[in-house]
């Protein structure tokens, strides 16, 4: 027959308390440092990968732009 050991009851309850707390503890930490870090890039002037690619294509688009420019203005300067 197995008998119950009050103390190591309490000391097990005491233990799975103390977890329950050291896991809200994390919980809210970790909410405190993502709140840290989206407020501080919101401050910065960081932009949407979306953006990015959108003035990536304009500049692309530019650049071959200039190009055919570049070659019209060469063919039309070896005419003379």
């Amino acid at each position: 027959m197995q008998t119950r050991n009050k103390f190591l009851d309490d000391m097990s309850q005491l233990m799975t308390n103390a977890m329950g707390v050291a896991q809200g503890a994390k919980d809210e930490a970790e909410n405190a440092m993502k709140s840290v870090m989206d407020r501080w890039l919101a401050d910065r002037d960081f932009v949407t990968r979306e953006e990015f690619d959108a003035v990536r294509a304009m500049a692309q688009k530019a650049r071959e732009e200039n190009e055919a420019l570049k070659a019209r203005l060469d063919a039309l300067e070896a005419d003379k």
